[in-house]
C-alpha cells in the first residue's frame, strides 16, 4: 500500500510539472511570435523593394517590361504578398493582449479560424463542412478572446474525431443569440485534451459565454449585438 501511495503522488506530480512546463512554453510563444513577424517583415519589405527596382531596370525603350518577365515578377510580388499575409493572419490567433469590450464579427473571425486549421484538418484528414450565417455580430467582455472561443471547439473534434471523417462547424443566429455548434461524429465522452477543454470553460465562465458539451458536440451562445 505504501508503494502504491509512492507511486501515485510521484505520477501526480509529474503530471503537475507536465503542465507548469507547457504552460510556460505557451507563455513563450507570443513574444517569439511577435519577434518573428518582425524579423520576417524586413526581408519582405526588402524583397518587395528590389523587386520594384528590378521591375524598373528590365522596362524596354517603350517603358514596358517584357510580357514572360512581367509575369514573373508579378509571381513574385503575389508570393511576398501572400506570406504576409499569412503571417498576419496566424499571428491574430498566436499573439494575445486583452482587448476592449464591444461587437465583433463572429461569421468573419470563424472564416478566418477555419483557414488557419485549414491545413491541420487535411493533415488528419478530416472533412470539415462549414455552414456560417452571414453578418452574425456578437459582444463580448473582452474582444480578444473571441479567437480563442471559436478555435478551441474546432481543435477539440479534431482531437476526437476519427481520420476520414467530417467536422460540421455551424455558426446560425436564434433570436438575442448567437449559436456555434462543432459537431463531430465520435460520441465518446472522454476528453483527449481536457486541459485545452478546461481553458475553454474557464474562458466563457468569465466571459459569460454559455458552454455545452455533449459527447460529440461542442455548443457555445454569444450575445447577439
Amino acid at each position: 500500500m505504501v508503494i502504491s501511495t509512492a507511486v501515485t503522488s510521484v505520477s501526480d506530480a509529474q503530471a503537475g510539472g507536465d503542465e507548469v512546463l507547457d504552460a510556460a512554453r505557451y507563455a513563450a510563444v507570443p513574444p517569439l511570435v511577435e519577434s518573428l513577424l518582425h524579423d520576417v517583415r524586413n526581408p519582405l519589405n526588402a524583397l518587395a523593394i528590389n523587386l520594384e527596382v528590378l521591375n524598373e531596370k528590365l522596362k524596354g525603350e517603350d517603358g514596358e517590361v517584357p510580357a514572360g518577365q512581367a509575369k514573373n515578377l508579378r509571381a513574385m510580388r503575389e508570393q511576398v504578398a501572400r506570406v504576409d499575409g499569412i503571417l498576419r493572419q496566424f499571428a491574430e490567433f498566436l499573439v494575445h493582449r486583452a482587448g476592449p469590450s464591444g461587437e465583433a464579427s463572429l461569421s468573419e473571425t470563424l472564416e478566418r479560424v477555419l483557414a488557419v486549421l485549414g491545413h491541420e484538418g487535411r493533415r488528419r484528414r478530416i472533412k470539415v463542412q462549414p455552414a456560417v450565417e452571414a453578418g452574425l455580430n456578437v459582444r463580448l467582455a473582452d474582444l480578444s478572446e473571441l479567437g480563442f472561443l471559436l478555435l478551441q471547439p474546432v481543435l477539440r473534434a479534431f482531437e476526437r474525431a476519427e481520420a476520414g471523417s467530417e467536422v460540421a462547424v455551424v455558426a446560425r443566429g436564434e433570436g438575442a443569440r448567437v449559436v456555434l455548434e462543432v459537431v463531430e461524429a465520435t460520441d465518446i465522452a472522454q476528453e483527449r485534451a481536457p486541459g485545452a477543454v478546461a481553458g475553454l470553460e474557464r474562458a466563457c465562465a468569465r466571459l459569460g459565454v454559455e458552454l455545452q458539451l455533449r459527447g460529440g458536440t461542442c455548443r457555445l451562445v454569444f450575445s447577439r449585438a
